[in-house]
């Protein structure tokens, strides 16, 4: 009876431990949405384009660092191959364009749902040392993690 206790002491320290700042799964919090107007940058060699907007950013925890993910929202559906686009580093800050490609012809609007596009990037420990806060833009909007 003593060795199943001491196995389920041990499973609920660990459990709550998983909440707890050390923890590098907690390490950035929820995304909050600020507003901003983001110009164009790149030059005549991108062939992406920014997302309208930034609608959520998480930043998941796994071994050798995180994986970073942007949910985005064009103006109308078929926009597709999307990338996070890291154009600066400094000050404890990473920043990312959301971009994407357009269709090739005319699209409908569509409900919101239907035009959600996905964009992610991993960022290993490396990457990661110095950085307090990751940053993903679009046109109308950015959203940020902090690392607490």
């Amino acid at each position: 009876m003593t060795f199943r206790m001491g196995i389920m002491l041990g499973l609920l320290l660990s459990i709550s431990a998983c909440a707890s700042r050390p923890n590098p799964g907690s390490w950035f919090g929820s995304d909050r949405r600020e507003q901003a107007e983001v110009n164009e940058t790149g030059g005549p060699f991108v062939r992406h384009e920014l997302v309208s907007q930034v609608i959520s950013l998480n930043a998941d925890a796994h071994p050798g660092g995180i994986i970073l993910h942007a949910v985005g929202l064009p103006q109308n559906q078929g926009y597709w191959a999307a990338e996070l686009v890291e154009i600066e580093r400094a000050g404890g800050r990473v920043v990312f364009e959301f971009r994407i490609k357009g269709p090739r012809n005319p699209t409908r609007r569509g409900t919101p749902r239907s035009r959600e596009v996905l964009a992610g990037t991993r960022l290993g420990t490396q990457a990661l040392q110095g950085i307090r806060t990751i940053t993903v833009q679009a046109t109308g909007n950015q959203r940020s993690v902090t690392r607490y």
